[in-house]
């Protein structure tokens, strides 16, 4: 795991360009302290921060060259050790024990094609010597980022948006889309969009080609969604078993300490629970935030961690519970790091999770992100399964999932009646208009915010299906990665998700809706392939809490009160007098739109941070 930066600009001399790559590495360098290297062939310039994880050896060092390729990279390939026995056995020789090198035989030997070959996270930009061509990539999912800037012969990358603000081709102009996007539906980015109108991400699943100044952009992974599986009840949870039980060796693979993240939720439960069963001998220390006060039980998740613990005495559990005044002092740094206005208060808690795992020394943990997203983990998943039913005139169908969700989650009549009329309105909606009635009503600020655009297209499958893909692809995991990177790389801490192990996802789309979610049950295949390692609490468990704090309307009246106080007065491309009124009301009592008062505030604190005003 380590930073990456670099760029191909004839119109610097050599002393100018080793300065600027100096200065990118340097923005940079909380991802990865262990190592720094430069290679500059100009007017090529590649850098490298490097957090040593695997091949800890000064070989493993980049830019690496192999032959007639150099590699910038951050990330890893778990299944580096079997795609290398195959190029062994092609006539390949490695110097290395690193995963590095392995993707450079790989490039050398398959070309474009070598990231088919690959199973994990990375991003990385590789220069053909011989070909004169940059080839860039990012895994499958997204969890690594890239960034870039592109103007004629000019092009520069790196992992984090800092990085790209040393160079002389970065604006501070916004792309006002994308703030709208993050004020009214919580995403932090879409597709090759950033919150900066010149700055570009490479989407998930896609490679760059930068040939004699010009870039093309290519898809090479997505999810098919048709569900064709026509297996055994038992013979799906022995294979979810099967790739969940690999995806988690291949992830401890490590030359360094690995630990975890433990909620108590099902997933990161799951993933202990893995460890626990499958590396009985490995110390793993596992870290826990949570908050004290008033609605403890809402705020405090170490009931069910110790339900985990029970079962598997041997992890090592490591507790924090942030005060308001770390909170209060901590967030600027938050904020710095996350590169983007976050739009809720769960990644501050994730942030200190990190900060908690770095004090035990530990450079890899395992966490669950990715889950709920394509196996139906969030409660409005079963309005799109039983408005599906609906739709299909599956009336008997959608009587059961109806009301094995309303027992299940023991609803009052009048929210029952309201599971009723949305999984109606889902069931004859599609995620486009469904999302774009969202956004068109959620207090529209922006003028012509209406051309503002997003595309949820239908995919193959069901109505579920189609809801978990663009989960999965646009609406909410894309977000949920972009906190993962920064807040662990903030503290040079590698974060691994065992879950986005793409076989494993590839999988769970192929299964059928009740193989997700039967009854009022979320994440079936999940809860029955893992019975015998989970704990028996965590495998009923059947509420569902994201990373837990006492909230914003908390913080935002207590330690973090300064950012409704302070001027927002220039926001001037928001309305002016809805902002103000929201916030005084606010103040006064109200807490109806208190995540759009967050969102508004915390947009106004990043804008300052970051000179936009």
């Amino acid at each position: 795991m380590c930073g990456i930066a670099g760029f191909i600009d004839s119109t610097l001399g050599r002393q100018e360009a080793e300065g600027k790559i100096q200065q990118m590495l340097e923005s940079i360098a909380h991802r990865g302290p262990d190592a720094q290297g430069v290679r500059i062939e100009m007017p090529l310039v590649l850098g490298h921060n490097r957090l040593a994880i695997i091949d800890l050896s000064e070989e493993g060092n980049q830019p690496m060259e192999y032959f007639d390729a150099i590699i910038t990279y951050n990330g890893e390939i778990y299944n580096y050790i079997e795609v290398r026995e195959k190029l062994i056995a092609k006539g390949y020789r490695f110097k290395t024990k690193s995963d590095t090198e392995v993707i450079l035989a790989a490039w050398r030997e398959y070309g474009n094609k070598c990231v088919d070959h690959f199973m994990g996270m990375w991003a990385f930009a590789l220069w053909d010597k011989k070909e004169k061509v940059l080839f860039c990539s990012r895994d499958r999912f997204g969890i690594k980022p890239f960034y870039y800037l592109h103007e004629d012969r000019r092009f520069y990358f790196g992992s984090e948006y800092k990085a790209l603000k040393q160079s002389s081709l970065f604006s501070s102009a916004l792309n006002l889309a994308q703030v709208s996007r993050g004020l009214q539906l919580g995403w932090l980015c879409y597709e090759d969009e950033t919150y900066f109108s010149k700055l570009k991400s490479l989407p998930a699943g896609s490679n760059l080609i930068y040939n004699n100044g010009h870039v093309v952009v290519q898809k090479y992974w997505d999810i098919h969604t048709e569900q064709a599986n026509r297996s055994s009840e038992k013979e799906r949870q022995e294979k979810f078993y099967e790739l969940f039980t690999d995806s988690i060796k291949l992830h401890m693979r490590s030359d360094v300490e690995v630990g975890g993240c433990l909620s108590g939720g099902l997933d990161s439960s799951a993933i202990a629970s893995g460890i626990g069963t499958f590396f009985q001998k490995t110390p793993f220390k596992t870290f826990t935030i949570y908050y004290e006060g008033k609605g403890k039980s809402d705020v405090d998740e170490r009931p069910w961690v110790y339900e985990v613990l029970k079962k598997y005495p041997a992890l090592q559990p490591h507790y924090f519970s942030p005060t308001d005044q770390q909170i209060a002092k901590s967030f600027d740094r938050t904020i710095y790091h996350a590169d983007v206005p976050i739009a809720s208060s769960s990644p501050i808690s994730q942030y200190f999770l990190m900060q908690l795992a770095s004090q035990q020394k530990v450079k890899v943990v395992l966490d669950g992100q990715g889950s709920d997203e394509y196996l139906g983990g969030y409660m409005h998943s079963f309005y799109r399964l039983i408005g599906g039913r609906l739709k299909q005139l599956r009336l008997a169908a959608a009587h059961r999932e109806f009301y094995g969700h309303v027992n299940e989650q023991k609803f009052s009549v009048m929210k029952s009646f309201d599971v009723l009329l949305k999984s109606l309105i889902t069931g004859f909606q599609s995620e486009q208009s469904l999302y774009s009635l969202e956004y068109k009503n959620y207090f529209p600020f922006l003028p012509n915010d209406s051309n503002i655009n997003f595309n949820l297209n239908k995919t193959q499958g069901s109505r579920l299906n189609n809801f978990l893909y663009h989960l999965t692809r646009t609406t909410s995991l894309p977000t949920l990665l972009q906190y993962e990177d920064r807040n662990s790389m903030a503290f040079s801490i590698e974060s691994r998700v065992p879950f986005l192990d793409h076989r494993l996802t590839e999988y769970a789309f192929s299964l059928p809706d009740n193989a997700k979610i039967h009854h009022g049950e979320t994440k079936k295949i999940l809860r029955r392939s893992l019975s015998t390692i989970l704990p028996e609490a965590i495998t009923h468990r059947k509420d569902k809490k994201g990373f837990v704090t006492p909230g914003e309307i908390k913080w935002l009246r207590g330690p973090l009160r300064f950012l409704v106080d302070a001027d927002s007065s220039k926001l001037d491309f928001l309305d002016q007098k809805k902002i103000k009124s929201l916030i005084d009301n606010f103040k006064k009592g109200e807490n109806k739109y208190a995540t759009f008062v967050w969102r508004i505030a915390v947009l106004n604190y990043w804008c300052r941070q970051n000179e936009i005003f």
